[in-house]
Protein backbone atom coordinates (compact mmCIF):
# COMPACT_ATOMS: atom_id res chain seq x y z
CA UNK A 1 0.00 0.00 0.00
CA UNK A 2 1.51 3.30 -1.14
CA UNK A 3 1.39 5.81 1.74
CA UNK A 4 1.95 9.55 1.61
CA UNK A 5 2.70 11.13 4.98
CA UNK A 6 1.85 14.75 5.80
CA UNK A 7 3.39 16.12 8.98
CA UNK A 8 6.15 17.89 10.80
CA UNK A 9 8.27 18.00 13.93
CA UNK A 10 9.17 15.05 16.15
CA UNK A 11 5.71 13.49 15.94
CA UNK A 12 5.86 13.40 12.16
CA UNK A 13 9.37 11.93 12.26
CA UNK A 14 8.45 9.20 14.75
CA UNK A 15 5.31 8.36 12.76
CA UNK A 16 7.37 7.92 9.60
CA UNK A 17 9.93 5.74 11.36
CA UNK A 18 7.21 3.61 12.97
CA UNK A 19 5.44 3.04 9.65
CA UNK A 20 8.69 2.07 7.94
CA UNK A 21 9.59 -0.24 10.84
CA UNK A 22 6.18 -1.89 10.42
CA UNK A 23 7.02 -2.66 6.80
CA UNK A 24 4.79 -0.01 5.24
CA UNK A 25 5.71 1.66 1.95
CA UNK A 26 5.93 5.44 2.39
CA UNK A 27 6.40 6.97 -1.05
CA UNK A 28 6.65 10.65 -0.02
CA UNK A 29 6.63 12.98 2.98
CA UNK A 30 5.01 16.42 2.78
CA UNK A 31 6.72 18.86 5.14
CA UNK A 32 6.34 22.64 5.67
CA UNK A 33 8.87 24.84 3.83
CA UNK A 34 12.23 25.33 5.51
CA UNK A 35 12.34 28.35 7.86
CA UNK A 36 14.67 31.30 7.18
CA UNK A 37 17.13 29.86 9.70
CA UNK A 38 17.61 26.87 7.41
CA UNK A 39 17.10 24.40 10.27
CA UNK A 40 15.61 21.19 8.90
CA UNK A 41 12.34 19.90 10.27
CA UNK A 42 12.75 16.54 12.09
CA UNK A 43 10.36 14.86 9.66
CA UNK A 44 12.39 16.10 6.71
CA UNK A 45 15.58 14.85 8.37
CA UNK A 46 14.04 11.42 9.00
CA UNK A 47 12.66 11.17 5.47
CA UNK A 48 16.00 12.05 3.89
CA UNK A 49 17.78 9.56 6.16
CA UNK A 50 15.45 6.79 4.98
CA UNK A 51 15.47 7.77 1.32
CA UNK A 52 11.84 8.95 1.32
CA UNK A 53 11.22 11.82 -1.14
CA UNK A 54 10.37 15.13 0.56
CA UNK A 55 7.92 17.67 -0.87
CA UNK A 56 7.52 21.16 0.62
CA UNK A 57 4.82 23.17 -1.17
CA UNK A 58 4.01 26.65 0.04
CA UNK A 59 0.32 26.11 -0.66
CA UNK A 60 -1.86 23.07 -1.19
CA UNK A 61 -4.32 25.14 -3.20
CA UNK A 62 -1.94 25.24 -6.17
CA UNK A 63 -3.23 22.99 -8.97
CA UNK A 64 0.31 21.96 -9.86
CA UNK A 65 0.86 20.73 -6.31
CA UNK A 66 -2.31 18.62 -6.47
CA UNK A 67 -1.26 17.14 -9.81
CA UNK A 68 2.15 16.24 -8.35
CA UNK A 69 0.42 14.59 -5.40
CA UNK A 70 -1.92 12.58 -7.62
CA UNK A 71 1.04 11.45 -9.71
CA UNK A 72 2.35 9.65 -6.62
CA UNK A 73 -0.65 7.28 -6.98
CA UNK A 74 -1.21 7.07 -3.23
CA UNK A 75 -3.36 4.35 -1.72
CA UNK A 76 -3.53 6.16 1.62
CA UNK A 77 -2.54 9.53 3.04
CA UNK A 78 -1.66 9.88 6.71
CA UNK A 79 -1.87 13.27 8.42
CA UNK A 80 0.42 13.34 11.45
CA UNK A 81 0.59 16.77 13.13
CA UNK A 82 -0.56 18.96 10.24
CA UNK A 83 -1.12 22.70 10.70
CA UNK A 84 -1.52 23.64 7.03
CA UNK A 85 -4.95 23.83 5.41
CA UNK A 86 -5.22 20.80 3.13
CA UNK A 87 -8.21 20.78 0.73
CA UNK A 88 -10.55 17.75 0.68
CA UNK A 89 -9.32 16.87 -2.84
CA UNK A 90 -6.20 15.45 -1.17
CA UNK A 91 -8.35 13.09 0.90
CA UNK A 92 -10.35 11.89 -2.09
CA UNK A 93 -7.44 11.04 -4.40
CA UNK A 94 -5.99 8.01 -2.55
CA UNK A 95 -7.80 4.73 -3.20
CA UNK A 96 -8.21 4.09 0.55
CA UNK A 97 -8.70 7.73 1.51
CA UNK A 98 -6.89 9.61 4.26
CA UNK A 99 -6.61 9.41 8.04
CA UNK A 100 -5.68 12.08 10.57
CA UNK A 101 -4.39 12.09 14.15
CA UNK A 102 -6.14 14.41 16.63
CA UNK A 103 -5.20 14.67 20.33
CA UNK A 104 -8.68 14.56 21.88
CA UNK A 105 -11.68 12.28 22.16
CA UNK A 106 -13.65 13.68 19.25
CA UNK A 107 -16.15 15.26 18.97
CA UNK A 108 -14.98 17.03 22.15
CA UNK A 109 -12.25 19.63 21.67
CA UNK A 110 -12.13 20.07 17.94
CA UNK A 111 -9.58 22.66 16.89
CA UNK A 112 -5.85 23.32 16.97
CA UNK A 113 -5.38 23.46 20.76
CA UNK A 114 -7.27 20.37 21.90
CA UNK A 115 -4.86 19.36 24.68
CA UNK A 116 -4.67 22.87 26.11
CA UNK A 117 -8.44 23.18 26.38
CA UNK A 118 -8.93 19.75 27.91
CA UNK A 119 -6.69 20.83 30.80
CA UNK A 120 -7.98 24.41 31.01
CA UNK A 121 -11.57 23.15 31.23
CA UNK A 122 -10.72 20.75 34.03
CA UNK A 123 -11.38 17.52 32.12
CA UNK A 124 -10.43 14.41 34.05
CA UNK A 125 -9.69 12.41 30.92
CA UNK A 126 -8.84 12.98 27.29
CA UNK A 127 -7.26 10.89 24.58
CA UNK A 128 -6.64 10.69 20.88
CA UNK A 129 -8.67 10.01 17.79
CA UNK A 130 -7.67 8.67 14.39
CA UNK A 131 -10.36 9.83 12.01
CA UNK A 132 -11.16 10.09 8.31
CA UNK A 133 -10.90 13.83 7.51
CA UNK A 134 -13.54 15.60 5.46
CA UNK A 135 -14.26 19.22 4.55
CA UNK A 136 -15.03 20.15 8.18
CA UNK A 137 -12.72 20.92 11.10
CA UNK A 138 -12.07 17.58 12.83
CA UNK A 139 -15.53 16.33 11.89
CA UNK A 140 -14.89 13.15 9.89
CA UNK A 141 -15.81 9.57 10.87
CA UNK A 142 -13.82 7.91 13.64
CA UNK A 143 -11.48 4.99 12.97
CA UNK A 144 -10.20 4.45 16.52
CA UNK A 145 -9.77 6.22 19.85
CA UNK A 146 -7.57 5.80 22.91
CA UNK A 147 -8.28 7.31 26.33
CA UNK A 148 -5.86 8.69 28.94
CA UNK A 149 -6.47 10.12 32.39
CA UNK A 150 -5.54 13.72 33.22
CA UNK A 151 -3.82 13.93 36.60
CA UNK A 152 -4.34 16.89 38.95
CA UNK A 153 -0.91 18.33 38.14
CA UNK A 154 -0.64 17.28 34.49
CA UNK A 155 0.22 20.01 32.01
CA UNK A 156 -0.37 20.19 28.28
CA UNK A 157 3.30 19.29 27.91
CA UNK A 158 3.23 16.22 30.16
CA UNK A 159 0.04 14.90 28.56
CA UNK A 160 1.43 15.25 25.06
CA UNK A 161 4.99 14.10 25.47
CA UNK A 162 4.41 11.34 28.04
CA UNK A 163 1.19 9.84 26.66
CA UNK A 164 -0.53 11.31 23.62
CA UNK A 165 2.65 11.43 21.52
CA UNK A 166 3.72 7.77 21.93
CA UNK A 167 0.13 6.49 21.94
CA UNK A 168 -0.56 8.52 18.80
CA UNK A 169 2.34 6.98 16.89
CA UNK A 170 1.15 3.51 17.92
CA UNK A 171 -2.42 4.36 16.90
CA UNK A 172 -1.32 5.52 13.44
CA UNK A 173 0.49 2.24 12.83
CA UNK A 174 -2.48 0.24 14.11
CA UNK A 175 -4.88 2.23 11.93
CA UNK A 176 -2.83 1.60 8.80
CA UNK A 177 -2.82 -2.11 9.57
CA UNK A 178 -6.61 -2.11 9.97
CA UNK A 179 -7.02 -0.31 6.65
CA UNK A 180 -4.67 -2.70 4.92
CA UNK A 181 -6.65 -5.66 6.30
CA UNK A 182 -9.99 -4.12 5.32
CA UNK A 183 -11.15 -3.91 8.95
CA UNK A 184 -11.04 -0.14 9.56
CA UNK A 185 -14.37 1.30 10.79
CA UNK A 186 -15.89 4.64 9.80
CA UNK A 187 -18.03 5.55 12.79
CA UNK A 188 -19.83 8.89 12.41
CA UNK A 189 -19.06 11.37 15.15
CA UNK A 190 -21.99 12.03 17.49
CA UNK A 191 -23.44 15.51 17.59
CA UNK A 192 -23.91 15.35 21.35
CA UNK A 193 -20.87 16.60 23.27
CA UNK A 194 -19.23 18.28 20.30
CA UNK A 195 -17.13 21.35 21.10
CA UNK A 196 -14.79 23.58 19.16
CA UNK A 197 -12.29 25.95 20.78
CA UNK A 198 -10.04 28.56 19.16
CA UNK A 199 -6.25 28.41 19.27
CA UNK A 200 -4.91 28.80 22.80
CA UNK A 201 -2.91 32.02 22.66
CA UNK A 202 -2.56 35.17 24.76
CA UNK A 203 -6.25 35.90 24.35
CA UNK A 204 -6.89 32.89 26.59
CA UNK A 205 -3.75 32.96 28.72
CA UNK A 206 -4.37 35.97 30.99
CA UNK A 207 -4.98 34.91 34.60
CA UNK A 208 -8.14 36.21 36.26
CA UNK A 209 -7.02 36.15 39.88
CA UNK A 210 -10.60 36.41 41.15
CA UNK A 211 -11.50 32.93 39.84
CA UNK A 212 -11.52 29.91 42.18
CA UNK A 213 -8.11 28.40 42.85
CA UNK A 214 -8.78 25.25 40.84
CA UNK A 215 -9.74 27.18 37.71
CA UNK A 216 -6.60 29.32 37.91
CA UNK A 217 -4.48 26.22 38.38
CA UNK A 218 -6.16 24.54 35.39
CA UNK A 219 -5.44 27.59 33.21
CA UNK A 220 -1.78 27.66 34.19
CA UNK A 221 -1.44 23.90 33.58
CA UNK A 222 -3.26 24.13 30.26
CA UNK A 223 -0.97 26.92 29.01
CA UNK A 224 2.20 25.09 30.06
CA UNK A 225 4.49 25.06 28.07
CA UNK A 226 2.75 27.24 25.46
CA UNK A 227 1.68 30.02 25.40
CA UNK A 228 2.33 30.36 29.15
CA UNK A 229 -0.44 31.72 31.39
CA UNK A 230 0.49 35.15 32.67
CA UNK A 231 -0.22 37.75 35.27
CA UNK A 232 0.86 41.37 34.97
CA UNK A 233 3.24 42.78 37.55
CA UNK A 234 4.66 46.28 37.31
CA UNK A 235 3.42 46.50 33.72
CA UNK A 236 5.19 43.31 32.60
CA UNK A 237 3.66 39.98 31.63
CA UNK A 238 5.06 37.29 33.92
CA UNK A 239 4.41 33.79 32.55
CA UNK A 240 3.95 30.95 35.02
CA UNK A 241 4.98 27.30 34.72
CA UNK A 242 5.29 24.16 36.83
CA UNK A 243 2.46 25.18 39.15
CA UNK A 244 0.64 23.26 41.84
CA UNK A 245 -1.92 24.15 44.44
CA UNK A 246 -0.92 24.68 48.07
CA UNK A 247 -2.64 25.64 51.31
CA UNK A 248 -4.79 28.79 51.33
CA UNK A 249 -3.58 32.22 52.38
CA UNK A 250 -5.54 35.02 54.01
CA UNK A 251 -4.11 37.56 51.58
CA UNK A 252 -6.23 38.96 48.72
CA UNK A 253 -6.18 36.91 45.52
CA UNK A 254 -3.30 37.76 43.19
CA UNK A 255 -1.04 38.78 46.08
CA UNK A 256 2.52 37.47 46.37
CA UNK A 257 2.68 35.36 49.53
CA UNK A 258 6.32 34.28 49.46
CA UNK A 259 9.30 34.16 47.12
CA UNK A 260 12.20 31.83 47.64
CA UNK A 261 13.99 28.66 46.69
CA UNK A 262 10.74 26.68 46.49
CA UNK A 263 9.28 29.15 43.99
CA UNK A 264 6.72 31.90 43.94
CA UNK A 265 3.50 31.63 45.97
CA UNK A 266 0.49 33.65 44.89
CA UNK A 267 -2.75 33.88 46.88
CA UNK A 268 -5.91 32.57 45.24
CA UNK A 269 -9.56 32.19 46.17
CA UNK A 270 -9.44 28.92 48.09
CA UNK A 271 -5.77 28.09 47.77
CA UNK A 272 -2.27 29.25 46.90
CA UNK A 273 -0.56 28.83 43.54
CA UNK A 274 3.02 27.61 43.97
CA UNK A 275 4.94 28.33 40.77
CA UNK A 276 8.34 26.73 40.18
CA UNK A 277 9.28 28.45 36.89
CA UNK A 278 8.52 31.84 35.38
CA UNK A 279 9.46 34.00 32.43
CA UNK A 280 9.26 37.72 31.88
CA UNK A 281 9.00 39.56 28.59
CA UNK A 282 12.78 39.38 28.21
CA UNK A 283 15.09 36.51 29.00
CA UNK A 284 14.61 32.78 29.31
CA UNK A 285 12.43 30.72 31.62
CA UNK A 286 13.98 30.70 35.11
CA UNK A 287 13.34 29.55 38.67
CA UNK A 288 10.34 31.58 39.77
CA UNK A 289 11.98 32.69 43.00
CA UNK A 290 15.07 33.88 41.13
CA UNK A 291 12.98 35.81 38.62
CA UNK A 292 10.91 37.38 41.40
CA UNK A 293 14.05 38.55 43.17
CA UNK A 294 15.48 39.95 39.92
CA UNK A 295 12.29 41.94 39.36
CA UNK A 296 12.23 43.25 42.91
CA UNK A 297 9.02 41.36 43.66
CA UNK A 298 8.27 40.91 47.36
CA UNK A 299 5.53 39.51 49.59
CA UNK A 300 2.50 41.78 49.63
CA UNK A 301 2.92 42.89 46.01
CA UNK A 302 -0.09 42.14 43.87
CA UNK A 303 -0.50 40.93 40.29
CA UNK A 304 -2.92 42.63 37.96
CA UNK A 305 -4.20 41.28 34.64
Amino acid sequence: MRIVLFGQAAFGAKSLEALLADGQEVVAAYVPPDPPSGKLDPLKQAALAHGVPVLQPRSYRDDAVLREYRALAPDLSVLAFVTDIIPPSYFEAPTAGAICYHPSLLPRHRGASAINWAVIMGDERTGLTIFWPDEGIDTGPILLQRTVEIGPDDTTGSLYFDRLFPLGVEAIVESVRLIREGRAPRTPQPTEGATYEPPCDDRAAAVDWSLPARRVHDLVRGCDPQPGAYGVWNGEKIRLYGARLAEPSQLPHGTVVTTGADGLRIALDGGTLLVSKARGETGEKADAGVLAEARGMKPGDRFSC
